[in-house]
């Protein structure tokens, strides 16, 4: 494996907060509230553990809050000593204070070499009032001052100066690839928060995610081990967090799944234990800005019988030149600065149908929007804007949803019921007293082998319907209206001629005619939702 990696880096907006690599491992908090430039963190009551050198003078301005302890300095100095950062030595030894991880990497590899050259005298700082939640950059460039004046102090002096010198140019880490080096600084922040600036997003808050070289789980992987033959501590599987990456097959997860099938021992003798130097730091490939979709649903009619729901592409070839779909996503694409969009609605029409009444529901996701803060009136206008477009559609109750109402518009799809309007075509003449004993015909049951027209697309089955009641007006010997309220999913068309026999009972054999479907209208979709708005 070799020892160069790389790290994406996505800020994605509108979504909850996620961790930056250290807090991964309960480390630094890199939070960001909506002006990107401002720095959160929060703190509780804690105890400070100093070393001091000789001749070195202690200001307690300017004192740093180092997390580690006796009992961790075995394990510590084995870390530093095969080439281990001061970030990934605390996540070792299970720091969970937030406050060690946010000080920069030189602070911190200075206080860890003086902690190394200590003896087990230590200086202890009781912190009764920690600072406030929100601290800005600037503020953390200062230090951590105003500390209680009435600390017990204990300080130790050491003899052994030849450590820290051995050490002063440690390179990247062997384990992080440098990450937590050069990426947990506030230079690198401040990058982020200005490609976050610059993007043009409307948010409100952020994520932050990072996708790791996989890797590293293999070198934290030797290094837990290490610590576990040193220690006999507990084996963390996984420290940074699995994500797919699909353009190699050494993915987080099959590395993750191959580490844990391995044995120990023989995970040792294939890798060393430590890892060994990287040749080179990791970097960072991309730094993209992502925001969460929204989504906006309504109902639509569809007045044209030449007109499919989604764009109608057969080999590569276009039939029809717009669609319902389009006619609808493409305002809202362009309104909400989107870069792509899914159409999905409850049910849907065939292209010589034409849907009535008040409409069939539908929702569009759009897909990383740069515009998502709206009021009523201008989700109103683009309404209109819609309805103007085209006399082909009209659209209603449009309005912003959550991904989970969109739930609703799916949920008991086959229970709900619809109501059709189909125009009758019948081989032999006809009285109006010959189709009268069709409304008296309540749910009845029919078999419904899957059409022959859609079986290209469609998986060969018998689903059983149910026609809730049918009503007729007479129009002359080979022509009636049949209106209809069925179960969803009904194929009306075949219920009509019967496809062949394949959908059983059907029109033509309940009269003992030939019976064709010259028009049908959908007249309602009996769906709860989106609410209506009354416009």
């Amino acid at each position: 494996m070799e020892d160069e990696g790389s790290s994406t880096f996505l800020a994605a907006a509108n979504k909850s907060w996620m961790p930056s690599p250290a807090e991964a491992s309960r480390g630094a908090d890199f939070g960001m509230p909506r002006k990107p430039h401002a720095l959160l963190c929060s703190r509780s009551r804690w105890r400070v553990r100093l070393r001091a050198v000789p001749g070195f003078q202690m200001k307690q301005s300017n004192i740093s809050m180092f997390p580690l302890t006796e009992e961790n300095k075995h394990v510590a100095q084995l870390l530093f000593n095969s080439g281990t950062c001061p970030r990934c030595i605390f996540r070792f030894c299970r720091v969970d204070l937030h406050a060690p991880y946010k000080l920069p990497s030189k602070e911190l590899f200075s206080d860890l070499e003086r902690f190394l050259e200590t003896e087990k005298d230590e200086l202890i700082l009781e912190v009764p009032n920690p600072p406030p939640k929100k601290i800005r950059l600037q503020e953390l460039e200062d230090g951590v001052e105003n500390l209680n004046e009435n600390t017990e102090n204990r300080i130790s002096v050491t003899k052994d100066e030849s450590f820290a010198s051995q050490h002063s140019n440690l390179g990247v880490c062997n384990v992080c690839l440098g990450i937590l080096q050069e990426f947990c600084e506030k230079e690198f922040i401040k990058k982020v928060c200005q490609k976050v600036e610059a993007s043009g997003f409307e948010f409100t808050n952020l994520v932050f995610s990072v996708s790791f070289p996989p890797q590293l789980s293999v070198r934290e992987h030797a290094v837990w081990l290490l610590v576990k033959q040193e220690m006999g501590a507990e084996v963390c599987p996984d420290c940074f967090k699995p994500a797919k990456n699909k353009q190699s097959v050494f993915t987080r997860m099959a590395v993750l799944k191959a580490l844990n099938k391995i044995k120990e021992e023989d995970f040792l003798k294939q890798f060393p234990c430590p890892p060994n130097l990287p040749k080179t730091v990791c970097t960072v490939l991309e730094t993209e800005c992502a925001h969460g979709a929204v989504f906006v649903a309504g109902r639509y009619n569809k007045y044209s019988r030449n007109l499919p729901q989604t764009p109608w592409i057969i080999d590569g070839e276009r039939k029809l030149e717009s669609s319902v779909e389009e006619l609808i996503s493409g305002h809202l694409l362009g309104v909400f600065k989107a870069d792509g969009f899914n159409f999905s609605s409850s049910g849907r029409e065939d292209v010589d149908v034409r849907t009535l009444g008040n409409g069939r529901p539908f929702a569009v996701e759009l897909v990383n929007p740069h515009r998502v803060h709206f009021t009523s009136q201008e989700i109103q206008e683009l309404q209109q804007k819609i309805n103007k477009s085209s006399d082909k559609i009209q659209v209603r109750d449009l309005q912003l949803v959550t991904r989970e109402a969109i739930g609703h518009m799916k949920e008991g799809e086959e229970e709900k019921t619809k109501t059709y309007s189909a125009l009758i075509w019948t081989n032999k003449a006809i009285q109006k007293n010959d189709i009268d004993f069709l409304n008296d015909i309540k749910d009845l049951k029919i078999d419904q082998k899957t059409p022959l027209r859609v079986l290209h697309r469609r998986p060969l089955a018998v689903r059983t319907r149910a026609i809730h009641s049918m009503e007729t007006h007479y129009l002359d010997e080979h022509h009636f209206r049949l209106y209809l309220k069925t179960q969803a999913g009904t194929y009306i068309k075949e219920f009509v001629h019967g496809d062949f026999g394949r959908t059983k009972p059907n029109i033509g054999s309940l009269m003992n005619v030939t019976a064709d479907i010259l028009e049908l209208d959908v007249e309602s979709v009996d769906v709860d939702w989106p609410p209506a708005l009354g416009d």
